[in-house]
């Protein structure tokens, strides 16, 4: 039983889905869309760079999207496999916007416009320089948690995304982040600071809370075709208003990866597919679980290579 990934920020590189862009006029033509959708090129940016345009935030969020969405669609459309037999579809972060859009819960454009938004309200939540994101390595959630306890009163951190056995990501002030890593240092535990512009999944990003809660009400979702895996609560997402108010949650509260690959795994998951740019999420699960066959679709080849 096979269960669809989707991945987040952090996979985007420039050149991205350029094989399909070219080889496939739907691509082409949801590249298009999307442009005159934005009004903005999304699709240069994508094919030609620059690198540190397309790394911002605002941009990030809707072309990673686009990919995913693009090599969803030539699977499904090109070559016939039905991934909506998938147990479950799920995503991290701004993965799970690609996971419902595909699963048929939003619409291609409303999905670029609220990550556009997204986007554009997680980045300007605090202000450059004073919030940042530091990846802890070998190290358990059970001893980071410890850690966050213990001193609380002089440092606002909080983890923002639990990937996997031994990869904890942490959210806070650039100052209060530059304190725990010497006291990570003082208890050998290895971490680097992540090239971020914010800090996501913690209580910094309250203003994105508030726009994307306006933002994500006007929005009319549909039964969609697949459950859903939520990034807040790892479990499966019961209908469309709840779908809602974790989207919300999301934006501040920690991504829980480990645990939803975990819940998936225990529910009947044994063949994980990630559709998106990069390998990021297909490392992941390797680090969860060495019992699950993981096929990492982004090229004509690695769809011809599919079996399902």
């Amino acid at each position: 039983m096979f269960s669809v990934i989707f991945p987040g920020q952090g996979s985007q590189v420039v050149g991205m889905g350029k094989e399909l862009y070219d080889k496939f006029a739907m691509v082409k033509k949801l590249f298009k869309e999307a442009d005159d959708i934005l009004n903005i090129s999304i699709s240069k940016l994508i094919l030609e760079g620059p690198k540190e345009d397309l790394d911002l935030t605002i941009n990030t969020q809707p072309a990673i999207f686009l990919i995913s969405y693009s090599i969803f669609d030539v699977i499904k459309n090109e070559f016939q496999l039905d991934l909506n037999k998938a147990k479950y579809f799920a995503g991290h972060s701004l993965g799970e916007y690609s996971a419902l859009s595909c699963a048929g819960y939003l619409n291609f454009s409303e999905t670029l416009k609220i990550l556009r938004i997204r986007g554009d309200a997680m980045q300007n939540s605090v202000p450059k320089g004073e919030g940042g994101m530091v990846a802890v390595l070998g190290s358990s959630v059970e001893i980071i948690e410890k850690i966050l306890i213990e001193n609380k009163e002089n440092l606002n951190v909080q983890i923002a995304n639990d990937n996997s056995e031994g990869q904890i990501v942490l959210s806070g002030k650039t100052k209060d982040l530059e304190k725990l890593i010497e006291i990570l240092k003082d208890n050998s535990i290895k971490n680097i600071k992540l090239p971020v512009s914010a800090p996501f999944h913690c209580n910094l990003m309250n203003n994105a809370t508030e726009i994307m809660a306006k933002e994500l009400n006007k929005l009319n979702f549909k039964n969609g075709k697949n459950k859903l895996i939520s990034n807040v609560t790892a479990n499966e997402i019961k209908d469309t208003n709840e779908l809602k108010n974790l989207l919300i949650k999301q934006i501040e509260n920690r991504v829980r990866w480990r645990e939803s690959v975990i819940n998936m795994i225990e529910n009947g998951t044994n063949h994980f597919i990630e559709i998106g740019p990069g390998k990021v999420l297909s490392g992941l699960v390797k680090r969860i679980s060495r019992d699950v066959k993981i096929d990492t679709i982004n090229m004509q080849s690695d769809i011809e290579n599919l079996k399902i």
